[in-house]
């Protein structure tokens, strides 16, 4: 499936391993949270980067004391009216200062690109080609924002606020 960062096409280089499935010798490899709680210290012995995908129905305080382990932590958005990821999105990012990448995949959508890099999310898993003008129309679609949220945006009544102090 193409994945988009920062508006543009990608090329992959993560493969995600289904459970009963040989992990790959080398080469970035992204595994359920089952299979990492089942395997945890073999998954710690490669030698090549780690990710971890998660259900809808699995919280980051799951593997909160292990985040330093994983590259990449894939939220999936099963069906368009499940945003539980939205908020795993923004405790990574706020509550436990995650760095690396957070990938929405699943049911990703054209009119949710802004939001989920409001969240926190850095890279998406899309099944349209055209997605990437789509996302350049899609985050410059709202210019103004009102709450403030995992990205830098200055909400508008900080903006206001500071306005003021200066006149």
């Amino acid at each position: 499936m193409p994945l988009l960062k920062d508006g543009v096409l990608v090329d992959d280089p993560w493969v995600t391993v289904d459970d009963g499935t040989q992990l790959p010798m080398d080469g970035p490899a992204m595994v359920s949270l089952e299979r990492w709680q089942a395997h945890r210290d073999e998954l710690l012995g490669r030698n090549a980067p780690l990710g971890i995908r998660l259900k809808s129905d699995q919280s980051p305080a799951l593997i909160a004391d292990d985040l330093d382990r994983f590259a990449v932590v894939a939220l999936e958005f099963p069906v368009f009216r499940d945003g539980r990821a939205y908020s795993y999105a923004r405790l990574l990012r706020e509550r436990y200062g995650y760095r690396g990448e957070v990938r929405a995949v699943g049911e990703v959508l054209r009119d949710q690109f802004l939001f989920m890099l409001r969240c926190g999310f850095d890279a998406f898993e899309v099944r349209d080609e055209n997605a990437a003008g789509q996302w350049r129309e899609a985050v410059s679609e709202i210019s103004v924002v009102y709450q403030p949220a995992a990205d830098s945006r200055t909400p508008v009544w900080a903006l206001r606020h500071r306005r003021s102090a200066a006149e």
